[in-house]
């Protein structure tokens, strides 16, 4: 970051000395103090964007990409293409052990940490030597609140212990229920949609023939993961999936919504402190503003329930929040932060992952149709609502479980995450400065072919399955054929990783069963969303950046 603090320091003392050598008039000072400032600042552009990164940087002589600009590094790729595109393509052409160095905006150091020692000290060994940068804490705290998702030190290491029964695998067991009936709602809400829809563009309405409609899948995916979070994760229904225009829903459609102004805030917040650039008089400001006060209000009130059915002993729920209550450990601000976390990155990343698999599987109709034919083998149809799925009958469906396996590798919900170091440090015995910007990767490190294969690009969810040919293959498809845990970094690893893994897999697996054993998709613009030509939006997930558009036909049978 600018280094305003001191300089702005330096330029008052300079701007005070001068004026004492003549008239100690106020536009004299602001005059001096204004010209020093721009002089340091000069200087300092001079040193940060030239000599450092080019001349007295000590991470020089680590493998880099080629094709540097003289003053601006590799961002006119990083701005071109979606995040962590480039950094997928440097992990398969530049030679590396485990670290590659590239510059930025304004020639700004990057440390891309893929290979898997290098992650396992970064993550695990060395885990508190490294910590989110001030400006992801801000953005992502008006909407995430300061929960697990972004404590730092001795209070993550709290936060993080006293949540963890509400993710143990006992627990999620009991969640699968909720999944699959939230699912199947969904599914036939989405059905009924698409029936109508294709009798209203009928020319017989009353006998449409195919029941084919389009849908835009992220719309749908996201309305169902927040009721899902919202009745696992608060005991609260929040009726997105009946409702498109849920207050809630649109509150987040608002905060996930890319536009330009989100890029310039996100670049300012380079060079500037978070709380300068949040006072910026500007729309997105204030939109973040309101939808974060709307949030945190939600929160307060579900939790104000909560303590009330605590105070009368009747708590009884197994959602998050109630265990997390009845833990005792937090109190209510600090619990408002969780909430917020959850709801957030709770319903927005397996949104993204159900927009993914949709995707991949319209690209691949084969995989398609053999998932729908071990589901509707397996699994009690959407028409029976008697009929209860748990843990059980999911984690049986092989190919089901290797579907959302590979899904989640190929595309990764979150395609990248940043970290400073917080000291001066070593990676695999390079000295890393302290302040020094470092990038783990999931796009990139779940398609290394040194960590893959050959066939890393492909999507081949058989990867994640056995075959009975040697006991040490067998062995591997619980990694997807990877002999390394480093190389599937959807979920990250150690003190940090996702503490609802287990939970973001259960409710993937339960939606995209009820998705697929009901109806076929197929994409509308094929061309268009061809991998190589489509274009992606950045932001907490990666989506398609003008939705998902796919005609949805109903498959009867089922």
């Amino acid at each position: 970051m600018y280094p305003y603090k001191p300089i702005a320091t330096l330029s008052l003392g300079a701007a005070y000395f001068l004026s004492l050598q003549s008239e100690k008039s106020v536009g004299n000072f602001l005059f001096n103090f204004a010209t020093t400032f721009l002089f340091q600042s000069f200087l300092y552009a001079i040193w940060k964007v030239l000599l450092y990164p080019k001349v007295f940087s000590p991470l020089l002589g680590l493998p880099e990409p080629s094709g540097n600009s003289f003053w601006n590094g590799q961002y006119a790729e990083i701005s071109a293409k979606p995040t962590g595109v480039p950094q997928t393509g440097w992990v398969n052409s530049v030679k590396h052990n485990g670290i590659i160095r590239y510059l930025g905006f304004c020639n700004q150091e990057r440390l891309l940490i893929v290979g898997p020692k290098a992650l396992s000290e970064v993550m695990v060994t060395k885990n508190y030597d490294f910590h989110k940068p001030e400006h992801i804490q801000y953005t992502l705290g008006r909407i995430l609140g300061v929960g697990v998702l972004l404590a730092e030190g001795d209070d993550h290491k709290f936060q993080r212990r006293n949540l963890m029964p509400a993710f143990s695998f006992r627990h999620i067991k009991d969640l699968y229920s909720v999944f699959w009936g939230k699912g199947r709602e969904g599914l036939l809400a989405m059905t009924e949609q698409i029936q109508k829809d294709a009798a209203a563009n009928s020319p017989d309405p009353e006998n449409p023939g195919e029941k084919k409609a389009e849908l835009e899948v992220g719309s749908w995916a996201s309305r169902m993961t927040l009721d899902i979070i919202g009745v696992a994760g608060m005991g609260r229904d929040f009726g997105a999936i009946q409702d498109p225009s849920n207050p809630l829903s649109l509150v987040y459609q608002q905060i996930f919504k890319p536009s330009r102004q989100t890029q310039i805030l996100g670049l300012l917040l380079l060079f500037l402190p978070g709380w300068v650039v949040g006072a910026l008089p500007v729309k997105r400001n204030n939109t973040m503003q309101n939808a974060s006060h709307k949030i945190r209000a939600v929160c307060s009130e579900l939790i104000k329930e909560k303590q009330e059915k605590l105070s009368r002993k009747a708590l009884t729920d197994i959602d998050i929040l109630s265990v997390a209550l009845e833990s005792g450990a937090f109190s209510e601000e600090k619990l408002v932060d969780q909430m917020m976390t959850f709801l957030a990155a709770g319903h927005e990343t397996t949104a993204s992952a159900m927009t993914w698999a949709i995707y991949l599987l319209c690209l691949h109709p084969e995989i398609q149709t053999k998932l729908r034919q071990e589901i509707r083998t397996h699994l009690p149809s959407l028409d029976d609502p008697s009929a209860t799925v748990g843990a059980l009958e999911i984690d049986k469906l092989p190919y089901l479980n290797a579907v959302v396996n590979e899904v989640l590798r190929y595309y990764s919900p979150v395609p990248i995450t940043i970290r400073d170091t917080s000291r001066d440090t070593t990676i695999q015995g390079v000295k890393v400065p302290k302040g020094t910007r470092i990038i783990i990767c999931p796009w990139a490190t779940n398609k290394d072919m040194s960590l893959w294969g050959q066939d890393a690009d492909k999507f081949i969810p058989e990867r994640w399955m056995a075959t009975g040919e040697s006991p040490e293959k067998d062995k591997l498809a619980g990694n997807g054929g990877a002999e390394s845990n480093y190389a599937f970094m959807t979920f990250i690893h150690g003190p940090r990783s996702c503490i609802g893994m287990a939970f973001a897999k259960a409710e993937f697996a339960c939606l995209l069963a009820t998705w697929i054993g009901r109806l076929e998709f197929e994409l509308k613009n094929k061309e268009e969303m061809d991998e190589k030509n489509m274009l992606i939006k950045g932001g907490i997930t990666a989506r398609p950046s003008k939705g998902l558009h796919v005609y949805a036909k109903v498959v009867d049978g089922w």
